[in-house]
């Protein structure tokens, strides 16, 4: 298959019916998805336990490609529903009852963390909210609120609300003085972003598929670090967490690889579903993808400053992930007409912006003629 851009655009049928610009709250479906589904009805339809067979082999080899995808070797990355699911279950593999008992987060994150973290409080977690400046975080803030009391820094790599990005190599460094772990929330920055987590030398690192990597809306990952594996023995567990599941005996050790951060029945069509993106991304490359992203981004933002419009997203390029972010008065209202238009775009307290790999510069030009006729009615 040809994957340069152009032809990555047939991939998508959504892309026919709407100008859709709307991948940092879900990604368009590939068509490749429908395919998966009949297979998956068919197996249903005619089932045989054998099946699981092949499920097993396909699910193990999803996590595989995730691992591969961000620089990390085979057997480091297990998924399951949500982040949300992941992180908790990450959460109880560590003892809050000490002095290092310190969760470093910041006021960007997306509100699955506070609440998350506020909930392991009940077993000592003491979570540290550090504030933003400007709709970023500011890294030495960050680093000077880690200290020998910290045991996790948890983070997101870019923020939900304005793409802003944070750079993770003084935060590792801070945190490896003081023998602090960090948890990167990169579920806005995969699959727009090159991320090498061998490079960052992150800890864990968590996303999902149904957003920049256009998969599955119920498929999220845990990387976690091959060094720490062996380390993790999560209390929120399940079957398929043992070291030989599919013999059916009890368990009596965690699997050796990240499938010891699994819990039961594994999701199986999910992982199936977001193969398909995960391919057509791996094979543009994210060097490509990076490239156009920011040339798009870029275009939307020269744009909304001929308008008049804030850009709450930041200017430079290693400091912004795959979205944009805008701020005038009725945005909100502008937001709802544009997507009655078939201008399709999101809300989450500015109008975001979200051209991917399969949009062009072209399309990008008409959504934004068509954003700023609309907020023009507005500052009338």
């Amino acid at each position: 298959m040809d994957t340069t851009l152009s032809a990555v655009r047939a991939e998508f049928p959504l892309l026919e019916k709407v100008t859709y610009l709307n991948s940092n709250s879900t990604g368009a479906f590939p068509r490749g998805m429908e395919a998966v589904l009949q297979r998956y009805g068919q197996t249903l339809q005619n089932w045989r336990d054998e099946a699981w067979e092949g499920w097993w082999a396909d699910w193990l080899g999803y996590m595989d490609a995730v691992a591969r995808f961000i620089g990390a070797p085979d057997g480091s990355v297990v998924t399951d529903t949500n982040l949300t699911t992941l992180l908790g279950r990450l959460a109880t593999c560590f003892d809050f009852q000490g002095e290092r008992r310190r969760v470093v987060t910041t006021d960007l994150e997306f509100p699955t963390v506070p609440f998350l973290w506020k909930g392991f409080g009940r077993y000592g977690a003491e979570a540290v909210v550090v504030p933003s400046e400007g709709g970023r975080m500011n890294e030495e803030r960050l680093c000077a609120a880690i200290d020998e009391r910290t045991l996790l820094v948890s983070l997101s790599h870019a923020s939900f609300a304005t793409g802003a990005l944070v750079d993770l190599a003084p935060v590792v460094r801070r945190a490896r003085e003081v023998g602090a772990l960090v948890a990167v929330d990169a579920y806005q920055s995969v699959g727009a972003v090159p991320i090498d987590v061998g490079a960052l030398e992150v800890d864990f690192l968590l996303g999902g598929a149904h957003k920049w990597m256009c998969g599955s809306i119920e498929s999220a990952f845990l990387y976690v670090r091959p060094a720490l594996l062996s380390t993790l023995r999560p209390a929120a567990t399940g079957w398929i967490a043992g070291e030989n599941p599919l013999t059916f005996e009890p368990a009596h050790d965690w699997a050796p690889t990240a499938r010891r951060m699994a819990s039961g029945t594994p999701a199986v069509l999910p992982s199936l579903l977001s193969r398909v993106g995960l391919d057509l991304l791996a094979a543009v490359g994210m060097p490509t993808i990076r490239a156009h992203s920011l040339r798009c981004t870029a275009r939307v933002m020269a744009r909304a400053d001929e308008a008049g419009l804030t850009v709450v997203t930041p200017r430079q390029d290693e400091q912004r992930a795959g979205v944009v972010a805008l701020r005038f008065p009725g945005d909100a209202e502008v937001t709802k007409r544009l997507v009655a238009r078939g201008f399709i775009c999101s809300f989450r307290g500015a109008l975001r912006v979200a051209p991917h790999f399969y949009n062009t510069l072209e399309e990008v030009d008409r959504f934004m003629e068509a954003l700023v006729t609309e907020a023009r009615k507005e500052m009338a």
